[in-house]
């Protein structure tokens, strides 16, 4: 009990401007005491504003009040000093480099709870209390501490900004209104905040909005990952047992063949390990017989040859005479194995782009995508260098200038049998694939030229009207005669106009779908346009006709 009357006493004879105890004591008209500097210091601050207030209560005095020391407050303040009365300890809320201090303490600042739009002062926990206990506060607005408070008074004119001049998009104050801002547009600070912050609210529910959009675009797009992946997955598991079938079949036929040949290695040597056996044997009785007839023609006594003679046993039949085939005795049998090889490398090798990996592509549209070139030193820097694949040349186009240059010819050139040859149109596709950006230019001489992209896995064989360029779904095309153009896509004919030219410009975006055909003369034209989704690489395609026309890659760079 006795602590708490200590600190009973430590709270009445406290300033609560500095919470220390009081120091020369005064007593200002509504009862409360204040250190005679701290409440001087306090008044010295609100002159500029013409009004003297009382820091714990707000009461306002119209003429600054003449201070008296209290004798009696300090005559008991003293006395508690003389009995062990030491002053307060430093509080624990004292405002730190990094607070709004409290604009009222004086000596130790203490940490603001509240800044005050009315007052544009801040405010301890002490000196609050009267905003919430009086009456004559409940208008004013209480809002977090701030440092910027004196941002909101008019340096001209010393007072409070109240409106906001639209004209000039600045808060002023009600002076700048009937001087320099007289005639604008102008609304209260109020009006302007209250139609701010709805737009404010309209574009936080649009970034709301669009968030939740990216948050389902990112889940779409996680799914596709999962999907990606398991297909991946599915695919490496289901061609690792394809090719281990496969290998276990080569295996097998490995096995097969090995066993054939040693079976038949074994009975070729049987067979002539017998026929040896035979000319031994009978060089063995040859052997036996010329030596009976050494010994008879040896023999001195003409009636003992004659005698013995006709009793030499004849000869027996000879063996047929054996014919040794060249070495190549199983040729054959690798002959066989070397043709399995190389058709099941021309699979491999040349088959192995017919496998399409489509529809695992990802296409996301974004909201921003990068510009399209609008000049042609901005399309030149996307430019390929790009060749032609004499495997894809139709047999009457003459490649040359390093495989950049196609010329129709009466004759059939000596190309070898491929797969990806064209037989049905004179057309050829570049050795390169497309993807990204890319830029090319055409260079040509005839009556006509058909300028396209098209997917690996176009037709090759057949009519025009089916593996030709922009008949079918796998290539877009430009035919250009003269000043006559007509685009081609699906069998769907588009008659396009523009200038003549015999140079022929190809723009392709791949990752957006946009292929764009441009003439030259003097200066750079849009043919034509697409907007579409691709879903393989691309590559360059070429039909000039007729025979004596040409076309040839431009060099670019």
């Amino acid at each position: 009990m006795a602590q708490k009357g200590v600190q009973l006493n430590r709270e009445t004879f406290s300033c609560s401007i500095c919470l220390d105890l009081l120091k020369d004591p005064v007593t200002i008209p509504c009862g409360h005491s204040y250190c005679i500097n701290c409440i001087q210091e306090f008044w010295d601050g609100e002159d500029r504003k013409y009004i003297h207030s009382c820091p714990h209560c707000r009461q306002t005095f119209r003429e600054r009040p003449v201070l008296l020391k209290n004798t009696m407050l300090a005559d008991l303040v003293e006395k508690l000093k003389k009995t062990g009365f030491q002053a307060a300890p430093a509080d624990h809320c004292s405002a730190g480099p990094r607070d709004v201090a409290c604009d009222v303490c004086t000596g130790r600042k203490r940490r603001a709870l509240k800044s005050c739009l009315v007052c544009l002062v801040s405010f301890c926990e002490e000196h609050l209390q009267p905003h919430y206990e009086s009456p004559a506060f409940e208008k004013h607005k209480l809002v977090e501490p701030s440092k910027k408070l004196q941002e909101n008074i008019c340096s001209r004119h010393d007072e409070v900004m109240k409106i906001f001049c639209r004209t000039d998009q600045q808060c002023i104050c009600s002076l700048c209104l009937m001087d320099e801002h007289k005639g604008h547009d102008t609304v209260s600070a109020a009006a302007e905040r209250t139609e701010r912050q709805n737009k404010l609210e309209g574009s936080r529910l649009n970034i709301q909005q669009r968030i939740q959009d990216r948050e389902k675009d990112v889940k779409l797009l996680q799914q596709q990952s999962e999907a990606i992946n398991h297909s991946a997955d599915k695919a490496v598991e289901d061609s690792e047992e394809i090719f281990t079938e496969l290998i276990r079949l080569m295996e097998k036929r490995r096995s097969d063949v090995k066993q054939q040949v040693r079976s038949r290695q074994q009975s070729e040597v049987s067979r002539v390990k017998e026929l040896q056996e035979k000319l031994e044997q009978e060089i063995t009785e040859l052997k036996r017989k010329d030596a009976e007839l050494k010994k008879l023609s040896h023999t001195e006594d003409h009636n003992q040859f004659l005698h013995n003679y006709p009793s030499l046993s004849p000869l027996s039949q000879s063996t047929s005479s054996i014919h040794i085939r060249p070495r190549r005795y199983f040729m054959d049998v690798t002959a066989a194995v070397l043709e399995v090889r190389d058709k099941l490398q021309h699979v491999l090798n040349e088959k192995w782009t017919n496998i399409s990996l489509t529809g695992t592509e990802v296409h996301v549209v974004t909201t921003n995508p990068q510009p399209e070139p609008k000049t042609r030193a901005e399309f030149l820097k996307y430019s390929r260098d790009i060749t032609l694949d004499p495997n894809t040349a139709n047999p009457q186009l003459l490649l040359s200038e390093g495989n950049r240059k196609a010329t129709v010819m009466r004759e059939q050139q000596p190309y070898s049998s491929h797969p990806d040859r064209f037989t049905g149109c004179h057309q050829v596709l570049s050795r390169e694939s497309l993807t990204g950006r890319c830029y090319w230019e055409w260079e040509w001489k005839g009556r006509g030229i058909d300028v396209a992209v098209a997917y690996k896995n176009i037709s090759r064989d057949g009519r025009p009207n089916e593996c030709g360029f922009g008949f079918n779904d796998k290539s877009w095309s430009l035919e250009c005669q003269s000043n006559t153009f007509i685009f081609r896509y699906n069998k769907v004919h588009t008659r396009v106009s523009g200038p003549e030219s015999s140079r022929i410009g190809v723009y392709l975006d791949h990752s957006a779908g946009v292929l764009s055909f441009y003439s030259f003369s003097e200066t750079m034209t849009l043919l034509h346009r697409v907007q579409t989704t691709f879903t393989q690489p691309l590559y360059a395609g070429l039909g000039p006709y007729p025979v004596g026309a040409t076309a040839e890659l431009c060099q670019l760079k």
